[in-house]
């Protein structure tokens, strides 16, 4: 590595093998000194309680035990094996930052570096880069978590806990204390103005649409799509789900299928009045008129445009028709004033329908199960995109945005958590080019119970499926869908 006045020249992600390499040819001999952190002002290995940290760093050059703001306005850095995706690991770092009270975090594998933020007790990625760009981008990383900012930010957050507190003098050595407590409610945390974890707000009247897709069946799109509208909901969200399949799997999900009987469930008000009706006529069937809403699924409720078997027979005719690409991107923008966030269920095919999702949508999510067959069809999905995007280039509209690839039905397996499921995730970026998104979707018991819920009406059996969220709250399962709600709010925010 070239030094230059002192300071490394570059960084080449290439040189770092391992674990060990990114921590010493990246952490120590490049990142720190370009971010102006001497010896003295970082502690590599720190056990704090049960929590061991690779890096804890501070502004000040000694650790202050008289002011608690002191750990508070210090940075936590975990470095990964090159061959490791973070993904796994943003988790991990989550319970760092919140456990101790800690505002910025930085998770990287050489390879990647990214720097997240505590917003309350959740974690948000709030900047990224490639390794072999981060000379060009240490300028804008100096700003965020630079120690001229750090300093500070502790030098506001003491002023604020403590404002009449003195300093005492620093002991030689780094202490290794318990990890701070978060006070009770009747003795508030110095630092609880940052506690603030109400809903990440979207701009008003500006309505946001999400296609999640893959032509590969079985990876759980329509489970995605009805929780995530769930866990959307929940966030204060008027969200519409619009089911584009015609075997009608997120209509099911819903429960406005209620029988399972073919005279009940193929009812008029469902046969005539979906997707397909939505689709073939400019001037009729708007999306208010032809959307019911899912009362007993969710609270708040969510609203669905539904679909039926039958629209499978209108692709031909929906293809002869010239303007019919348009009419669902125009239906949209009528009701855009109605709905902060629309998700639209997919067919697992390279359809007509998948194309109209595609057009209509602002952003895409492929949720995947990282099987061999599922991650081969990524290459189909990004030759559709690319199509799709043309067209749209076309019409002076931008391209779809891809919020990434959803890690989804994993099996909870520890040793395919901790080894292979990082390889797969990994593979996903090498192999095809695409961002894994943060957030990872298990394959848990509570997430099918929730869907084969039942009521007895007039001694029948109805379904009434519930979203995990409101089925259990506390389960896993259900904090994985509201993890991924906040991911999705502010990667659209």
């Amino acid at each position: 590595m070239a030094y230059r006045g002192g300071l490394p020249v570059f960084f080449n992600p290439e040189q770092c093998r391992n674990e060990t390499e990114v921590e010493s040819k990246f952490i120590v001999q490049y990142l720190l000194p370009h971010l102006g952190y001497e010896p003295g002002t970082w502690y590599q290995e720190v056990e704090l309680g049960k929590i061991r940290l690779d890096f804890l760093v501070f502004a000040a050059r000694h650790y202050q035990m008289d002011c608690r703001a002191d750990i508070a306005s210090g940075l936590v850095i975990e470095a990964k094996s090159p061959h490791y995706h973070l993904g796994p690991f943003v988790k991990k770092l989550e319970y760092y930052l919140t456990e101790l009270w800690v505002p910025y975090g930085v998770l990287t594998n050489g390879k990647l570096f990214k720097i997240y933020s505590r917003i309350g007790e959740k974690i948000h990625c709030i900047f990224e880069c490639r390794g072999s760009s981060i000379h060009a981008q240490i300028g804008m990383i100096r700003t965020i978590i630079g120690r001229d900012e750090i300093q500070m930010l502790q030098g506001m957050r003491c002023e604020k806990a403590y404002p009449s507190a003195k300093a005492s003098p620093s002991p030689p050595h780094l202490p290794k204390p318990d990890p701070p407590k978060i006070p009770t409610s009747s003795q508030p945390h110095p630092l609880s103005f940052l506690q603030k974890s109400s809903p990440i707000p979207l701009p008003q009247t500006t309505m946001r649409t999400i296609a999640v897709y893959h032509n590969k069946g079985g990876v759980g799109k329509t489970t995605t799509v009805v929780n995530l509208a769930a866990a959307l909901s929940k966030q204060g969200k008027r969200v519409l789900v619009i089911d584009l399949d015609s075997q009608a799997n997120t209509t099911f999900a819903v429960g406005l299928v209620q029988f399972d009987d073919e005279e009940d469930a193929l009812s008029k008000t469902l046969s005539d009045n979906n997707i397909q009706q939505v689709l073939s006529s400019e001037e009729m069937y708007p999306i208010k008129a032809v959307a019911q809403t899912a009362h007993s699924f969710c609270t708040p409720p969510i609203d669905v445009v539904p679909a039926h078997i039958d629209l499978m027979r209108a692709e031909n005719e929906l293809n002869s028709q010239e303007n019919a690409r348009f009419i669902l991107s125009q239906k949209l923008h009528d009701v855009e004033h109605d709905y902060d966030i629309v998700l639209i269920d997919t067919p697992p095919s390279l359809n007509l329908f998948a194309r109209y999702a595609l057009i209509a949508a602002d952003y895409l999510i492929i949720p995947s199960d990282l099987k061999p067959f599922a991650n081969q069809g990524l290459k189909n999905v990004q030759t559709l995109v690319k199509d799709v995007n043309n067209f749209r280039r076309n019409i002076n509209r931008t391209p779809i945005q891809l919020l990434g690839v959803l890690a989804n039905k994993i099996s909870t397996n520890a040793r395919f958590v901790q080894s292979t499921l990082p390889k797969r995730m990994q593979a996903v970026t090498d192999r095809y080019g695409l961002k894994m998104m943060e957030s990872i979707i298990y394959e848990r018991e509570f997430l099918a119970k929730c869907a084969e819920q039942v009521r007895i009406i007039d001694g029948r059996e109805v379904p009434d499926p519930r979203s995990v969220v409101d089925f259990s709250p506390g389960c896993a399962s259900a904090q994985e869908f509201q993890d991924l709600a906040l991911e999705v709010l502010a990667k659209i925010a």
